[in-house]
């Protein structure tokens, strides 16, 4: 294996950005387009784990929202600056971000939470809560299913807490509503809600 995560706060996603880069699809685009359109004109939205941008942070820029974003790979904020100038992103862990401080009216975390170890993960979803106004709204990918694996890429441990694990934790996190949905790769998602509208 490669640096442990406490070595590399970006779980060895900054050696790899560029071919990350190369050979992201565009799988999860039309779930998060969806998802983006159902908020209000010009939501204040903070994408998680962002690496360079595409293709879910210009998804959320075409829905008239207004970004901002957090990767822990300095390699990955270098190509999302360069990809979106005008963006503010800070590079930055997602477990100390100082980005956690404001309020958002959404929260978006595609392929990072399980990069985390199990307490982070918990920890995380409740500084998410903690930083979206009343009405706020979380999605994230996580699988269904309770595991320990290797990431293709990077060779590091993820890990799933499994879909009842992480419904309490975000129903001890303060969220109201819980909703599960696929993309057309097959990835799960939580979309999760503070209030129960």
């Amino acid at each position: 294996m490669t640096e442990s995560p406490k070595s590399d706060p970006s779980n060895g996603y900054d050696a790899i950005a560029d071919l990350y880069q190369e050979t992201r699809s565009n799988t999860g685009r039309a779930l998060v387009k969806a998802w983006a359109n159902a908020l209000p004109p010009g939501a204040e939205i903070l994408d998680l784990g962002a690496g360079p941008g595409e293709p879910i942070t210009s998804v959320l820029i075409e829905a008239g929202a207004c970004v901002s974003a957090i990767d822990a790979s300095p390699a990955m904020v270098k190509l999302f600056r360069e990809r979106f100038p005008d963006i503010l992103i800070a590079c930055e862990p997602v477990e100390s971000s100082t980005f956690f401080d404001r309020k958002f009216d959404a929260i978006l975390c595609v392929g990072l939470i399980f990069l985390l170890s199990a307490p982070a993960q918990t920890a995380l979803l409740k500084r998410v809560s903690g930083a979206l106004k009343p009405t706020g709204r979380f999605l994230f990918s996580a699988p269904v299913e309770t595991g320990i694996w290797k990431d293709l890429m990077t060779d590091q441990l993820s890990q799933s807490l499994g879909q009842d694990a992480y419904i309490k934790a975000l129903k001890d996190a303060g969220f109201k509503r819980i909703e599960s949905q696929h993309d057309e790769g097959g990835s799960h998602y939580y979309d999760a809600r503070k209030s129960l509208a």
